[in-house]
């Protein structure tokens, strides 16, 4: 993990070469004190540099000169000013933090400096840089470069303490991205549901409250859909349940996590090609697990549970068949038509567990849940289903502020009507014309009179491009999202 420092902007001599990247906003970069300093060190050739690139201080615009002078040993310049003018975001100074970060090559430590008239943004500068720096290594042997790579950045500022106060925050919520992408990058053979419940156990550690339902206690409590969905792997499922105490009485915000630790589609297979991406199908349990370690870590004042229902969805003599009819935990029964469509099964229970015991004052599921939402809205968007106005407005407006973008989809009693079932309460799928909102039609049965919202992130859990501040692979997807609408229900208590 980059290790992150705020300090004052350094000397540059001959002494120390230095490696250097500032964020620049817009036409009154080239008149910015710190912008000079490195020109001068230069000798101009910065400014020379911009002049012939066309360089404008612009978001998404990249300029790095290698070795430019002896007390520099790289310049690198970002942009994060918009093109229409508009005022500069906590968005887009992040973005350029991250890209800054990955341009810094071949060195262990840097500085990273802003623009007098984006200062205040230090903080989310860093977070960017962070960000950008993840790198799921554990399974390599080999490095695959034997040139150096950035250790430490030291984040200039002319307000030290203000810097370090926002980074409190900032630096907790992104060690929940870490855990989350580290949860999701896991193979299968590694991650399971008994495993994955250990590594939520550690987390007492930073004074979350752990408590599992195994096998039989779930049984007992007649968890007949999640159960029915783990019943043909040899790994046991479990329910983990895990507190945040930050805010006395009030009732808690709970998010709930679908965790199929992989996913083979059960009897009703999967093709071979991109199975492998099934072990990302508890990308809602990591993300929930991701908030609730930030959440902790920053010490947010206000009750949130969060609530993960870990299973393995195989093919073997005990596996559930298509056909067969379970009886939930609501006591609603459900034709099993599609053994592939399991993850709604897994939420069923634990939404409707949830609500009963802990009565929250509202619920948010997150699940890797369908194709059909990356059809709809790719990999930039992740889809928002709900049966409150006021909770799908404050989620949109958070996942706004942070970069991480939701659309909201309809719903209806059209829609749900076809999931009814001729033998059975309902059936887990309808037909494929919008077999997203159906899926979240069958999850709004389990809920109730709940305020609840269903977030589908199938397309936005794992990218095979690269963002400013996430390699390809894992994006820990809705942990800053919902670290951000938390933090809407702090301001209001």
């Amino acid at each position: 993990m980059l290790d992150i420092s705020f300090g004052s902007f350094p000397a540059l001599n001959d002494d120390a070469p230095q490696a250097v990247a500032l964020i620049c906003h817009g036409k009154g970069t080239f008149d910015d004190a710190t912008f000079k300093a490195i020109d001068a060190a230069t000798a101009g050739a910065l400014g020379r540099a911009v002049s012939f690139k066309g360089f404008k201080g612009e978001a998404g615009q990249l300029l790095v000169l290698t070795a430019p002078s002896a007390s520099l040993s790289q310049v690198v310049l970002v942009g994060c000013a918009a093109k229409d003018g508009s005022a500069v975001t906590s968005v887009a100074v992040e973005n350029a933090g991250g890209t800054a970060a990955k341009a810094l090559d071949g060195v262990e430590n840097a500085v990273l400096a802003l623009t007098a008239d984006v200062a205040g943004f230090a903080a989310e500068a860093a977070s960017g840089a962070r960000l950008a720096r993840y790198d799921f290594d554990l399974y390599r042997t080999k490095k695959s470069s034997d040139r150096a790579s950035l250790k430490a950045l030291t984040v200039a500022t002319s307000d030290v303490a203000a810097a370090e106060s926002r980074w409190v925050a900032l630096d907790a919520v992104s060690r929940g991205v870490f855990l989350t992408r580290d949860l999701i990058s896991e193979p299968a053979n590694i991650l399971y549901p008994e495993t994955f419940t250990a590594r939520i156990e550690v987390l007492r550690e930073i004074g979350l409250e752990v408590e599992v339902l195994d096998q039989a206690a779930m049984q007992e409590l007649g968890f007949g859909a999640l159960l029915g969905v783990a019943q043909g792997s040899a790994n046991a499922p479990r329910t983990v349940i895990v507190r945040h105490n930050g805010g006395g009485d009030e009732a808690p915000l709970a998010f709930i996590g679908k965790g199929v630790t992989f996913d083979s589609g059960g009897i009703s297979i999967k093709p071979a090609a991109g199975m492998d991406e099934m072990k990302t199908d508890m990308g809602g349990a990591a993300t929930v697990i991701g908030l609730m370690s930030a959440l902790a870590r920053r010490k947010a004042p206000v009750n949130v549970i969060g609530v993960v229902g870990l299973v393995e969805n195989m093919v073997s003599g005990r596996a559930q068949r298509p056909g067969d009819i379970v009886t939930s935990y609501s006591g609603q029964t459900i034709e099993v038509l599609n053994t592939d469509a399991e993850g709604r099964l897994v939420l069923a229970d634990v939404l409707a567990y949830t609500k009963d015991r802990f009565k929250p004052k509202l619920m948010v599921d997150l699940a890797t849940l369908t194709g059909a939402i990356v059809v709809s809205l790719g990999t930039e968007n992740a889809g928002l289903f709900s049966n409150d106005d006021a909770l799908a407005s404050g989620l949109f407006e958070a996942g706004k502020q942070v970069g991480e973008g939701l659309w909201r989809m309809p719903m209806g009693e059209a829609y749900n009507r076809q999931i009814d079932s001729d033998i059975a309460d309902m059936k887990n799928i309808g037909g494929r014309p919008g077999s997203a909102i159906l899926a979240a039609e069958f999850l709004k049965r389990f809920v109730g009179d709940a305020t609840w919202a269903h977030l589908d992130i199938a397309g936005t859990t794992w990218k095979t491009t690269a963002s400013p501040t996430a390699p390809k692979g894992a994006t820990g997807f809705g942990v800053r999202l919902l670290n951000q609408f938390v933090q809407f229900h702090e301001a209001r208590a």
